[in-house]
């Protein structure tokens, strides 16, 4: 999705996450049966001799001497070495996997190609037999989201992070409040969508009325042009697309739904109107963040969590009602339930797999075991019992100075304590207590993400299915569908941009001429062979 707020600080972010105090040893015992993993005789599993593990994750290369990592390896006897993923992740991950120099345990984009090329490799090991042997936590934990992230073969290589249902929502459509109360009042408290065609007549009456600021325009709207993904995200939630066009059974591009063609001459219309800044298509992510942060922009669409750093600039300027918050948007005839403003995966974002040159894989899965489980989860999301959260009336409740020191510097805090640090096998949502795994971001809610979660919670939809249907990476196909991608990507900006609405409805017919010449239908077949193989594999 989904790097980005400090939800995703890796989401997202993206992306964008207890235990014991080293010299109170008897606080061990405290925790649940349920949250304790489960025992087993096996001499391997239980064995607690010092040992050195090799850890590659692409999200961080700081060293594991923080105080949660202490206390992993107090538990597990395993002391990770993190090795620093220097430059960019992923040539370093291809350049690992040419050169068979390859670490113990294996972080990487569970959505992308490459998971398939270590496994084609042989340079993962599968894990079935060892969660069999000694994962109890891991087969509670996960339970049927192991069925859905098989490989082909019908064997696991990897554990995700970040799985299952979160319910979070992700896109909407943010708005300036303190404009907005003046210009709709009976909307700004949420609660309420707006129409396209209220949406439209908002912008055009904060066009008349606060159009300029200290002489320079201000944007009813503008698009981080960066993040197209983001934008058109958005709108195609308005309208309840998801992936693909799913006609008569059958999976086609999404821009073949005929709704993505009302959606673009939609964002004609209001940029033909001049309600949309002109230089979108220029604007940088630091440029849209800076005319955001001057008060020169209404609304922008996309997630949340990617305005945190103007509204934190916002806010102390000027108070809470100076910020941008998130709001449903709904295209014509489109039940306001059934948008798709909340594209998630539950199978999570990243995976994690053993290397086949791990020379101790079951010390690996245990160490794996106690980290999936709730224990663990808790261990590495709230830190250590009776030093940053106590159980209360048999709940997890965070120290007030560690809710603090978040607030004041979340970066050095993570650092220091570990919290949050490594969102190594992480679960989304609830454990048994009620309390949410991921305390830093969701224990404590602000009132930008109550907004959103007021507004949008019933948009989420779960992307899953539809996930990494296309051709294998380095294949002609492959090739093929790159090319057609390009085509959609140059078009889709020009119609939006056009002159006319003629202009804009020719370009988008041309671009579907262009798609079906270069061979979209082809890849569309291996979409189709690939959705019904999955269906099949997840039965």
């Amino acid at each position: 999705m989904f790097t980005t707020k400090k939800t995703f600080k890796v989401l997202l972010s993206t992306v964008l996450m207890g235990s014991v105090i080293a010299g109170c040893s008897t606080k061990e015992n405290t925790a649940s049966p349920s949250d304790k993993p489960a025992a087993t005789t096996d001499s391997k599993a239980n064995d607690m001799t010092p040992i050195k593990m090799t850890f590659f994750d692409k999200n961080t290369g700081d060293a594991f001497t923080n105080e949660v990592a202490k206390e992993i390896t107090k538990r597990t006897g395993v002391t990770i070495e993190i090795q620093q993923p220097t430059g960019n992740p992923s040539e370093k991950l291809n350049l690992m996997l040419a050169s068979s120099d390859l670490p113990d345990i294996v972080l990487m984009d569970r959505g992308g190609d490459i998971v398939n090329k270590y496994i084609a490799a042989g340079a993962i090991i599968p894990l079935d037999d060892l969660i069999a042997k000694y994962g109890p936590n891991v087969k509670k934990m996960y339970g049927d989201t192991l069925k859905k992230t098989r490989y082909t073969d019908g064997k696991n290589y990897y554990l995700s992070n970040w799985y299952g249902p979160g319910n979070e929502p992700v896109f909407g459509m943010n708005m300036r409040m303190d404009w907005l109360k003046q210009l709709a009042p009976d909307k700004v408290e949420g609660g309420k969508p707006f129409s396209a065609d209220e949406f439209e007549a908002l912008l055009k009456d904060f066009k008349a009325k606060f159009g300029k600021a200290d002489g320079k325009d201000v944007f009813p709207m503008t698009f981080n042009g960066e993040n197209i993904g983001a934008v058109l995200g958005t709108f195609k939630g308005m309208w309840g697309m998801k992936s693909f066009f799913e006609d008569n059974g059958t999976l086609k591009y999404d821009v073949k739904d005929p709704k993505y063609k009302d959606m673009l001459l939609y964002l004609n219309k209001l940029y033909r109107e001049g309600l949309i800044d002109p230089e979108w298509p220029v604007n940088k992510k630091q440029t849209w963040e800076q005319k955001i942060s001057n008060g020169l922009v209404f609304a922008t669409p996309g997630a949340y969590w990617d305005l945190g750093t103007s509204n934190g600039v916002l806010k102390k300027a000027g108070g809470p009602e100076k910020q941008l918050y998130s709001y449903k948007l709904v295209g014509p005839g489109v039940d306001p339930a059934k948008t798709t403003l909340g594209p998630s995966s539950t199978l999570g974002w990243d995976a994690i797999a053993i290397t086949k040159t791990n020379k101790n894989p079951e010390r690996t899965m245990k160490l794996i075991d106690f980290l999936a489980s709730e224990e663990g989860q808790y261990l590495l999301m709230w830190g250590i019992e009776g030093v940053h959260w106590d159980m209360k009336d048999g709940k997890h409740v965070p120290r007030p100075e560690v809710l603090q020191g978040f607030k004041d510097d979340w970066d050095n805090y993570v650092k220091k304590t570990g919290i949050r640090k490594w969102t190594w096998f992480i679960k989304s949502g609830k454990g048994s207590d009620g309390t949410v795994y991921d305390m830093p971001v969701r224990y404590q809610r602000g009132e930008i993400d109550q907004m959103a979660l007021k507004n949008l919670s019933d948009s989420t939809w779960d992307t899953t299915v539809y996930d990494n249907l296309g051709p294998a990476g380095g294949t002609p196909d492959a090739l093929v569908s790159q090319k057609v991608s390009d085509i959609m990507s140059q078009t889709i900006t020009k119609v939006i941009i056009s002159k006319t609405d003629t202009d804009a409805s020719a370009l988008f017919d041309k671009m579907l001429a262009d798609m079906k010449a270069a061979g979209d239908e082809k890849v569309e077949k291996i979409i189709n062979d690939n959705y019904k193989k999955r269906l099949d594999l997840w039965k």
